[in-house]
């Protein structure tokens, strides 16, 4: 067998995990050969691919980032508006290649379910920080960016403390709120703002206000995508270059503004950008991203093509490609993180009285 592997979109913990236990397995229990395709689709377009020995994949469990590239604006179906699909398509069968791993989120996986149409044998292996895949409860990469804006809450608060200030952090996470619920539960945050749920400003007000007289100092969790009710996301930047254009963010000097015009409290915004998506993965998502690599070398070995490995109750099993693409998956109003939240009192910005069930 001859397998190829890549990975796409943005770079996140755990993808050299995932790679090092796809492509070991495959040696090790197929005697397969291994191609590394470089920077995502970019590396099929421009034909740039390099074989990768067991060498190779050895040492580099605990790197973050990728060790064969990634790009989040190669679309093979519109590649500087062009459409070099059907080139893709030719280059895999050049190579010889009998399947490709492809390692990504919603957009990679979408773009990897047109290629399968097309004749291409794939298997899936879901990541993102922003663990918003459908079909699975669990992306690798989501731990180690909840641990890392957990640490920054943490830090944060020494301030707010110190100083009786309101402190905004904004996260990543683009549409769904997941890493902004998840760290702000773990950070003792006293207001989560998410996309799903558009706030009322009064209300996050309100909210401080209260703080401020038992606490004085108050944490406010903003994801990226979060807007007001009848308002729309910020939006920092669009890039007509890439797949998705849109770039999120700014969203927490926004709120900053707006909350100095309602508090009588000094307002700080921070917000953490590619930071979350940096560094060393933690020892969970090292875990989880070499298990469905283990799980994708499975599937290649049993000729199980055009499914993607998820993980749904802490049991592996596999979907088919086309029931995570171009979809993303929501935090549901009656997830169990959002429901915590809200029994400790955790405001997300809307009337207490308000069923959250009634607003999705």
């Amino acid at each position: 067998m001859q397998i190829g592997i890549l990975t796409g979109g943005g770079d996140c913990p755990g993808l050299n995990a995932a790679i090092r236990a796809t492509a070991k397995s495959l040696m090790l229990n197929c005697n397969a050969k291994i191609i590394g395709i470089e920077d995502g689709f970019a590396g099929l377009i421009e034909q740039r691919v390099r074989p990768l020995s067991y060498s190779d994949c050895s040492g580099i469990l605990s790197l973050g980032g990728t060790i064969l590239g990634t790009s989040n604006k190669a679309d093979p179906f519109n590649y500087r508006g062009a459409d070099h699909s059907a080139k893709v398509v030719s280059y895999y069968h050049s190579l010889g290649l009998d399947a490709v791993v492809v390692i990504g989120g919603d957009g990679t996986l979408s773009i990897a379910y047109e290629l399968s149409k097309l004749g291409m044998n794939i298997v899936g292996v879901p990541k993102t920080i922003d663990n918003d895949l459908m079909c699975t409860d669990r992306t690798f990469g989501f731990d180690t960016a909840v641990s890392i804006v957990t640490e920054a809450l943490d830090r944060l608060r020494t301030t707010g403390q110190s100083h009786k200030r309101v402190m905004i952090l904004e996260t990543m996470g683009r549409y769904a709120g997941w890493i902004a619920l998840h760290a702000g539960v773990a950070g003792g945050a006293d207001v989560i703002l998410l996309p799903e749920f558009p706030y009322d400003m009064d209300e996050v007000a309100k909210a401080c206000k209260l703080r401020a007289s038992d606490q004085q100092y108050s944490i406010i969790v903003v994801a990226e995508g979060a807007m007001p009710q009848g308002g729309q996301a910020t939006v920092r930047e669009t890039l007509g270059c890439a797949p998705d254009p849109i770039r999120l963010g700014g969203i927490g000097n926004t709120l900053k503004l707006q909350l100095e015009q309602r508090l009588d409290a000094e307002v700080r915004a921070t917000a953490l950008g590619h930071i979350q998506r940096g560094g060393t993965p933690t020892a969970f998502d090292r875990i989880f991203a070499s298990s469905v690599g283990q799980e994708a070398a499975s599937l290649i070995a049993a000729k199980q093509f055009g499914r993607v490995v998820v993980m749904n109750n802490n049991q592996l099993s596999n979907v088919m490609l086309e029931q995570v693409a171009n979809q993303t998956r929501m935090v549901p109003a009656d997830d169990t993180s959002l429901n915590t939240a809200l029994s400790l009192g955790i405001s997300i910005g809307v009337p207490a009285l308000t069923r959250i069930s009634e607003m999705v």
